[in-house]
């Protein structure tokens, strides 16, 4: 494995405010497990997926801050999993970083004409990879329109201040409370599973009953007071945000 440097602990200035989140798309276990390490370290927080299936789903569901994107993955390839990113309404304008072991002028033309924002190849220092990435978080919160403010039938998640609140009321919501309704919020009129739900609140891996979600879902509404109707209950799969007014 060529990526094996190390950073020094992050020096806690972005441990102030909202962690940006980071997905990477790469099926080298040990490539993901030398990034995910690094970026913890630097105080992004860090989502995983192995196959361009799982990245995809992932990141319509989560709606990263900026995505690590291998070229060479099974299931679909980068630069298909990149297309329909950036053919996504609430994808298109997230940041993609691609990395891949092709070296070649044509790959990274054809990756950026599929709308890649930057390119890295492989063996690449770590160092330098967090530089590339730290300089595309500025070049894009520069110049696109803030995105850490949610705001839907007068329900308003503030990710940077981790706020929420309702028809500016504010809501005392727990850390997982504060995920599932980010999550529901940002796509509204979605269906989620439970299980998705599980691993955009809770993380992957832990290991919980469905039941779970149901009880944080209850509390949830409950602290939505007269406006619990807006999440709602899908038979059979799981819940969604309202979409509009009836």
């Amino acid at each position: 494995m060529s990526a094996v440097a190390t950073l020094p602990a992050p020096t806690g200035i972005q441990t102030a405010m909202a962690r940006p989140r980071v997905l990477i798309i790469e099926d080298e276990r040990d490539m993901t497990s030398v990034l995910s390490y690094n970026l913890q370290r630097e105080g992004y927080e860090v989502v995983v997926a192995y196959d361009g299936q799982e990245g995809l789903r992932k990141a319509q569901m989560q709606i990263p801050d900026l995505i690590l994107l291998d070229l060479m993955l099974p299931k679909m390839d980068g630069l298909e999993v990149c297309r329909e990113l950036r053919g996504g309404e609430r994808t298109r304008t997230v940041p993609i970083l691609m990395l891949t072991a092709k070296a070649e002028e044509t790959d990274q033309v054809v990756g950026f004409t599929m709308g890649a924002d930057d390119y890295v190849t492989k063996p690449f220092n770590v160092k330098v990879l967090m530089q590339r990435i730290k300089a595309l978080l500025r070049r894009v919160e520069q110049s696109a329109e803030p995105s850490d403010v949610i705001e839907h039938l007068g329900v308003r998640i503030d990710r940077v201040r981790h706020k929420a609140s309702i028809k500016g009321k504010d809501l005392d919501l727990t850390p997982t409370e504060f995920r599932l309704l980010e999550c529901m919020l940002r796509q509204p009129g979605r269906a989620f599973t439970r299980p998705q739900l599980m691993d955009v609140a809770i993380g992957e891996g832990a290991i919980v009953l469905e039941r779970t979600i149901d009880v944080h879902i209850k509390t949830l509404r409950r602290k939505l007071g007269g406006e619990q109707e807006f999440i709602e209950t899908v038979r059979g799969v799981g819940y969604r945000f309202k979409e509009g007014k009836s």
